[in-house]
């Protein structure tokens, strides 16, 4: 049992929009203190002054204008009391792991609560590419709808007889498989870091990675973007695709080096491409997003009341947790190995 005395205290990094009640729930066993640094170097002097006895951190993707990314430098201002930082998001670019873990520092993220919006939003952007929804609406939109059939959009594609390749079968990629099956896709297949259990699979095929780009019409990301990954889809990864191919990032913008997509898209290499994240948010190239055959959201894949609610949530149990058990409830993969 906690006392006033030696309570755990939480550096709440970000604001909070739905999990008050969550929060107060934590409140009952921690001290949960609002950050209000202002700046990194303002956050860095509060790191060695008033919350120089923190325990736990948590953050939110946009807290990054508060503090800036939590790399090498800031984790050396990091008091050697603190266990954890729970990042709110499934990716965690904004976080250089290392440093953290030679510190001894649990990294965690939120899982499940993304896997489902995200695989919602691919969904809306593999049907959208295939169909020549985005051109359709654009017609309409600027008054185009004439005596034209469709007013004029290109005849779309049917599920049926493609092949649907998912990069990365996580939670989220694996949320999309269950979500694109009952199209009625020719077939879906994989290609993962390793082959994952028959049970996990779910009648799916893995794939090399290279015969994934080959085979596929249709390529959904769904990878993490790391030092490893970033630009990984590239002009020459791309060559090894099918001509016309329909490429789907809902993963991270970086992982395609986007400065070649213009060109590619143009030539009728990539029949379509459809996105919900880009490499310098919220910066965008009208080169790019203006292209008929491009379907673009501002990075909307957990852009609901339920979907936010349920990521705030899963941050306060990975405190919870590591109050109560020492380790947060969903560690990141680099640290599985971490001794706690």
């Amino acid at each position: 049992m906690t006392t006033a005395s030696n309570r755990p205290k939480v550096l709440r990094i970000g604001s909070v929009e739905f999990a008050q009640e969550k929060w107060a729930k934590l409140s009952e066993i921690a001290d949960v203190i609002e950050c209000t640094s202002r700046t990194r170097e303002e956050f860095f002097q509060d790191l060695a002054g008033k919350y120089n006895d923190i325990r736990h951190i948590t953050r939110t993707f946009a807290s990054v204008e508060q503090t800036g990314r939590f790399d090498e430098e800031l984790a050396s201002h990091i008091p050697a009391s603190v266990v954890s930082v729970s990042h709110n998001g499934a990716g965690y670019d904004q976080i250089d792991v290392d440093p953290f873990t030679a510190r001894g520092i649990q990294v965690s993220n939120v899982t499940e609560p993304v896997e489902g919006p995200t695989a919602d939003t691919a969904v809306f952007l593999v049907l959208s590419c295939l169909r020549n929804y985005q051109e359709g609406h654009d017609i309409l939109a600027r008054g185009g709808w004439d005596e034209k059939k469709c007013g004029g959009a290109k005849l779309g594609r049917s599920p049926e007889s493609k092949v649907v390749g998912i990069l990365g079968m996580g939670g989220i990629g694996r949320a999309i498989r269950d979500r694109l099956k009952p199209f009625g896709f020719k077939k879906i297949i994989y290609h993962n870091r390793s082959q994952l259990k028959p049970e996990l699979e779910a009648g799916v095929e893995y794939v090399s990675y290279d015969d994934l780009l080959s085979q596929s019409d249709i390529i959904c990301l769904s990878i993490p973007l790391n030092a490893k990954t970033r630009h990984s889809i590239n002009k020459e990864v791309i060559s090894k695709m099918k001509d016309g191919v329909i490429l789907v990032n809902t993963a991270r913008g970086a992982i395609i080096d986007e400065k070649i997509l213009p060109e590619l898209i143009k030539s009728g290499k990539i029949g379509s491409f459809g996105s919900d994240v880009f490499e310098n948010e919220p910066h965008v190239s009208p080169e790019l997003y203006e292209l008929p055959n491009v379907v673009s959201l501002p990075h909307m894949g957990t852009h609901t009341t339920d979907a936010i609610r349920n990521m705030e949530e899963w941050v306060v149990s990975n405190v919870e947790t590591c109050i109560q058990t020492g380790k947060v409830k969903t560690i990141v993969p680099e640290q599985y190995n971490l001794k706690v």
